[in-house]
This record gives C-alpha cells, sequence and structure tokens, in this order.
C-alpha cells in the first residue's frame, strides 16, 4: 500500500496497515514529516468508550453533519484511542480539556472529549528527528513549544509568580541544552510531539517513509488505483493508494475557488504549510474523484494579525481574545462579536458584520495593563519589553483611545463609545452586548484570577494598543467526497477501487462546522486508522 502525506492522517493510516501486515510506503512532499500536524496545538476530539452514543448526537445537532460519519467516527474513536496507547507512544495530559462549544445541543460534555497531547521525548526517534518537522517558530520562545495547559499557564504568568518564573527559567535553561547538543528541542509537544509519537510507532511497524517525493499522477489500472507515477518512476501498489496530503488550505487557486471572501478579493492567510496545496485534490479530481458538496464553512478559520519581517507571518489569535480586558472593533469603531467565542465563531461573525466592498479586518484593542499581563498577539507580556513591537509596526500604540482610533484608521467617536459600553457592564463583570464570559468555554480560556468573571474586564490605563487582524485558516474542510469506510467516490457516487482519502483531503465530517477543539485532527486520526484497516480489508 502507498500513503501519500506524513501528517497525523497518513502517518495513523500508514501504521495501522503496516501491523496488518501489508508492505507500507509513505511518501511526503516535504523535506520533514509531520505536516501542519507538527505545527498544531495538538488539541484532538475523541470520544471515548461508553460514549459513543452521546458523542454521535452531539454531531448530528448540527445541520448538514452526515448521521452515517458522525456514528463511522463515534464507534472508532475508542478503538483508536486503544491503538495508540499499544502501538504508540502517544499519551494525552491527565485534567487538561476543553468543553464542548454548543451547550443547548443533546449530547454536549460541559467537561469536554477535546484532548492535548502529553509531551514526548524526542530522542526515542533517534536520528530520525531530524525528519520531523519543528514547531511553527512564531508559536515558540527561540524554538521552545510550551506544552498547552499548566506550562502555558506558567509562561504567561511568569512576570507575576515566583513559582512560574523558576518553572520558566529550568524549561529555558533545559532547553538551551537541547539546542546545543541536538540542534533543535527534543523535548516535543502539542502537535509536533502528535507527530513524533506516530512517526516512530510507523517506522517501529516497518513503513518505509520517504520525504522530497512529488507524486505527479495516479496510476489506475483495470478500473483500479494500482500506485502512482513520480518524476522518473513508477511504484505499485496492490492494495491502493490513501491520500493524505493535507488539503489545499495553501493553494490560491482552490482558496479563490472554496473560500467565499478569497472570491471577493479578501486577504487570506493559511497556517498550513506550503506543501498543503491540493495534491491529493488534484490526483483524485483526474480519474473521476469529485468534492463533496461545500459545507458551511470550507476552511478552519481563524484570525491571524501578521508579523512584519522580510515576508509577511501570520501569527493565530486563539487564547488572548478570552482574556479579560480586550475588545474587537471594525471600521467603524464598534464591536460585532463576542471575543472570546472560537476563532471560527469570532471569524464568523467578521464575515457577517463586514459588509461588500469593505476590508475583511478587524483590531484588538486592549490597555496597557493587559498587554503586560498577558502580551497580545504575537507581542509578549512582561518581563519581555513591549519596544520592539511597537517598533516594528505590530503593535499600535497611543496615550487616548482617540489616537488610537485614528492611527488604525478607525472611526474615533465608535471606538471610545465602545470601550464606554464595555467598561459600563466590565466593572461589574458583566458583558450586556454579547455574553462574553456565560460560556463554559468562554471560561475555559479566560484568566480564573479575574472575578467575578474570568473573560471581563474594563478598558482604563494608557497607554492602549492595537493590532490588526484578518482572516486566516488552520486547514481547509472542502475535500474529497468519501463514504464512511474513507473509499473515494466518483460522479456517479460508486467508491473507486484501491483509493482512499483522510485527513484534510477527505471532505470534513463536521459539515463545516466547529463542534469542540480538535475537531479537524481527531477524525484525521480516526479516518486514518479507518482508511488503513479499509486497504488492508479489516472490517
Amino acid at each position: 500500500m502507498l500513503v501519500l502525506g506524513g501528517g497525523a492522517a497518513g502517518l495513523t493510516a500508514s501504521a495501522t496497515a503496516a501491523l496488518a501486515g501489508l508492505r507500507v510506503i509513505l511518501l511526503e512532499k516535504a523535506a520533514h514529516v509531520g505536516g501542519a500536524t507538527a505545527w498544531s496545538g495538538g488539541w484532538v476530539w475523541l470520544p471515548g468508550d461508553g460514549d459513543t452514543t452521546d458523542a454521535a448526537r452531539y454531531l448530528t445537532g448540527f445541520e448538514g453533519i452526515d448521521p452515517a460519519f458522525a456514528q463511522s467516527f463515534a464507534d472508532v474513536a475508542p478503538k483508536l484511542l486503544g491503538f495508540l496507547e499499544k502501538h504508540t507512544r502517544v499519551r494525552f495530559q491527565d485534567a487538561v480539556s476543553l468543553p464542548d462549544y454548543e451547550p443547548g445541543i443533546p449530547g454536549y460534555l460541559p467537561h469536554g472529549r477535546s484532548r492535548v497531547v502529553a509531551p514526548l521525548d524526542g530522542r526515542g526517534l533517534g536520528r530520525e528527528l531530524r525528519r520531523l518537522r519543528c514547531p511553527l517558530p512564531q508559536l515558540t520562545l527561540a524554538g521552545l513549544m510550551p506544552s498547552a495547559g499548566i506550562e502555558m499557564r506558567h509562561f504567561v504568568s511568569v512576570g507575576r509568580s515566583l513559582r512560574s518564573m523558576a518553572h520558566v527559567v529550568r524549561r529555558l535553561a533545559a532547553h538551551g541544552l537541547e539546542r546545543l547538543f541536538h540542534g533543535r528541542a527534543v523535548r516535543l509537544t502539542n502537535g509536533t510531539a502528535l507527530a513524533g509519537g506516530l512517526f516512530q510507532a510507523a517506522l517501529n511497524a516497518g513503513v518505509c517513509i520517504r520525504t522530497d517525493q512529488s507524486v505527479q499522477a495516479l496510476v489506475r489500472k483495470k478500473g483500479r488505483v494500482s500506485g502512482v507515477r513520480l518524476a522518473d518512476r513508477e511504484i505499485v501498489a496492490t492494495r491502493g493508494v490513501i491520500l493524505a496530503t493535507g488539503g489545499f488550505s495553501a493553494n490560491p487557486v482552490l482558496r479563490r475557488q472554496y473560500y467565499p471572501h478569497v472570491a471577493r478579493e479578501a486577504a487570506h492567510h493559511t497556517m498550513a504549510p506550503v506543501e498543503n496545496a491540493g495534491d491529493g485534490v488534484r490526483l483524485a479530481q483526474a480519474i473521476g474523484a469529485v468534492m463533496a458538496d461545500r459545507p458551511a464553512g470550507a476552511g478552519a478559520w481563524v484570525p491571524v494579525s501578521l508579523i512584519p519581517g522580510r515576508e509577511l507571518r501570520p501569527f493565530p489569535h486563539f487564547a488572548d481574545r478570552a482574556k479579560p480586558g480586550l475588545i474587537a472593533v471594525r471600521r467603524n469603531g464598534r464591536r460585532f462579536v463576542n471575543e472570546a467565542a472560537p476563532y471560527f465563531e469570532f471569524m464568523a461573525g467578521l464575515f457577517a458584520a463586514t459588509p461588500d466592498g469593505e476590508d475583511v479586518e478587524a483590531w484588538l484593542i486592549c490597555d496597557h495593563r493587559f498587554q503586560r499581563r498577558y502580551g497580545l498577539g504575537f507581542s509578549k507580556p512582561f518581563p519581555l519589553p513591549v519596544g520592539p513591537y511597537v517598533r516594528s509596526g505590530y503593535l499600535r500604540p497611543a496615550p487616548t483611545l482617540e489616537r488610537l482610533a485614528t492611527d488604525c484608521g478607525v472611526d474615533p467617536e465608535g471606538l471610545t463609545a465602545a470601550v464606554d459600553e464595555f467598561n459600563a457592564g466590565a466593572v461589574h463583570g458583566e458583558d450586556p452586548a454579547f455574553g462574553r464570559g456565560d460560556t463554559p468555554v468562554n471560561r475555559a480560556q479566560g484568566d480564573p484570577s479575574q472575578m467575578p468573571n474570568p473573560c471581563v474586564a474594563p478598558i482604563l490605563t494608557p497607554p492602549f494598543y492595537a493590532v490588526r487582524v484578518v482572516p486566516g485558516c488552520l486547514g481547509s474542510f472542502a475535500g474529497l467526497k468519501t463514504d464512511p469506510h474513507a473509499r473515494v467516490l466518483d460522479r456517479d457516487d460508486a467508491p473507486i477501487p484501491g483509493l482512499y482519502a483522510c485527513g484534510s483531503d477527505m471532505a470534513s465530517i463536521m459539515g463545516g462546522h466547529y463542534p469542540a477543539g480538535g475537531i479537524s485532527l481527531g477524525p484525521a486520526l480516526v479516518f486514518g486508522h479507518i482508511a488503513g484497516q479499509s486497504a488492508a480489508n479489516i472490517p
């Protein structure tokens, strides 16, 4: 069997098939294994034993989610967890989770099904560690990626807690030694830990993993996909090909075709690697595969700010928006959404609030206290200085809100009115306009020391700061039409023999919705497992 793509889906599929007795080759286009998974936060949404009925019921409460896919995912997820426990070093952090996002839907869990990967010692990979993709640089501190959960809280609180400072100093010292002796971080965290654990499992299972491989076409004989064509040779695969190339979010042509705001000339910046350029879609469509009906959201939208430099680098705003003392406004200076909402909902609010013909953009506004306490986007909190972010133009500072508005091209009267209205409720921990902090997922990303509402505090202390955010995505949701066995379908809804898809090459089973954190990686693992079993003829 051949697997194309070395992210979470492809590595899981290859390890599954190899452990079932198949000879497996994995071809990765990039020089490093890990794909977008290695750049991710490492959150996966996976129901466990005894939860399959409620999990499927929760998913099917969203309009457009196919019950057959929801049930298949819910049924296989506990088996996938057992597979990871038995055959990989991937583990999940205890007591670190996120609530599901929609409390009003039956099957909702307040403590959630979102799990984050525990740190992993990369030395288990030996010399192969150098082939594992490093974390995204703009999300690290000198190459160190703090683990989500408790460790991340230590890094945010370093200027306010001696315990946190001691932890951070120890981590930085250990990281310095890792860089000295290994040239990179060896303690793998978040998505890099997930990719590293799956990479090692695939190698241990006997998978042949070849990097720097670009596939030109699928080979189909007597109606069955039987291999691939590279620039200089063909590789035969009697059990077929699994597509797991990471979707098309780095392909500007396909983004224009499937992302409505890009079609309207809005700027867009993906957090995925450049290799996620739609190769799986291209290869499959060339032999008669079709894309699934366009989902409600064709990508995993996230607000990003742009870091100046030789080239603009996007920074995703995951958690800062929920911290107390920040608002988001449009050009008119007015708020448009609950800023503490999950990033997909934040972007949906921005798309809906932006009139045709206007740039899709917003400004995150905070005061000096907020920036020094939590940081704002790429700008770090105390004790790191704020000056470099101001001098580079990333942060806009001003002594008054009126001046800040003028500098940002925002209506001054609108901004001052928005802050006054927000502050009137914030002094009591309330947000009458948008209900910020009213849901468990809002509060999970807030500051528990801020009472009575961890997501709400007034904006009072000059200088004030602003950072511009524009549309981005973590990956694509639109993808190839498959059945619940991960078999790719043709125009007649018939499986194309020998061709499977998983991860972002397969249309998201979430139908363009975002029910919880980790709804890309969770299905990537599960349907990668299903694809490997299908290719091996395991029922």
